[in-house]
């Protein structure tokens, strides 16, 4: 059976536009959920991992809110609680949709630990925008006070906290992952990992692994996962059904089959938006210079034909 990542993003968990509440995410999961039940039913392995983005910031706003009658919690241990609420969101949405496609399956989700390096220069030079935006005013209180890092968005008018996103190198428990997938374990169970780019962690001297605020691309993540678990395929879900060139221009084109050294060619030239395609390109090579055969860019609707070879943009190792 062929071993694929499904990195879930934008539009599978949330809806532009939309509410952001619980009902409006569990709505947009089963939806989701029955494109990727119909994955396992076509006789892939299947891990699945995803972004927290809306989730973190809400539970960031919730700090604020709250900070004058219940303790702060570290960024870190929000990574963890929204990895953990989400892993709950696509357990109770995908175990009946995997009972109805005929193929049932536990669906395993896993707060994931993610190594990162102390030096990363990421820590240094924090560029990772996350949470509300805020007035003047109030960036400059939470720059005295709190020693955020801000940065102001022009085109929406207001300040945005400004956190690390370290490179990650290590997935904590992906030895043992590798070992109950070579196992057979793929053959019973849906894995969930990697959330929000998993809780990132760094080595100390006597070899503890201690949490930090930071937040890590979750497609970084996902090739990093996929590489470890040995997967064929990664398919990186976004909201549009392909990469294109020249996206919303008069000169767009959208790419299907494309080599990675033509890619990389097309990244290297600024065709992909720093905030949105670029980091799934970036991941996509990531992970094909290391051994991966193969990623498909696509949205949801087009998952399935994607993984035939008939839809998205499917990058191959040459």
């Amino acid at each position: 059976m062929p071993r694929t990542v499904v990195a879930l993003g934008g539009n599978a968990l949330t809806k532009p536009g939309g509410e952001h509440d619980w009902a409006e995410a569990v709505e947009r999961m089963r939806l989701t959920a029955g494109s990727l039940a119909q994955v396992v039913k076509d006789g892939h392995e299947l891990v699945v991992t995803h972004g927290n983005g809306p989730q973190v910031g809400a539970a960031l706003r919730q700090n604020e809110i709250a900070e004058r009658e219940v303790p702060a919690r570290p960024l870190a241990i929000l990574n963890a609680e929204t990895e953990g609420q989400l892993g709950l969101l696509i357990a109770q949405e995908l175990a009946p949709a995997l009972r109805r496609a005929g193929v049932p399956r536990t669906v395993l989700a896993m707060v994931t630990l993610v190594e990162v390096r102390p030096g990363d220069r990421a820590f240094k030079r924090p560029t990772k925008p996350i949470g509300r935006f805020y007035t003047e005013a109030e960036a400059r209180l939470f720059r005295k006070r709190a020693s955020w890092a801000m940065s102001f968005d022009g085109a929406r008018g207001g300040w945005r906290r400004l956190v690390p996103s370290p490179v990650p190198v290590a997935w904590v428990e992906g030895e043992a992952v590798r070992r109950l997938f070579d196992a057979g374990i793929g053959r019973q169970v849906v894995l969930v990992a990697g959330g929000g780019g998993g809780v990132p962690v760094v080595r100390r001297r006597d070899g503890r692994l201690e949490p930090v605020d930071a937040v890590v691309d979750k497609d970084l993540t996902s090739a990093l996962i996929a590489e470890v678990v040995g997967a064929e395929t990664l398919v990186i879900v976004t909201d549009v059904p392909a990469v294109a060139v020249g996206f919303q221009k008069s000169w767009e084109r959208w790419l299907g089959e494309v080599t990675s050294r033509e890619l990389g060619r097309l990244l290297a030239q600024g065709e992909f938006g720093a905030g949105s395609m670029a980091p799934k390109v970036e991941a996509a090579l990531q992970f094909l210079r290391r051994g991966g055969r193969r990623v498909i860019i696509t949205d949801i609707p087009s998952l399935r034909r994607g993984l035939r070879g008939e839809a998205g943009t499917r990058i191959s190792a040459r």
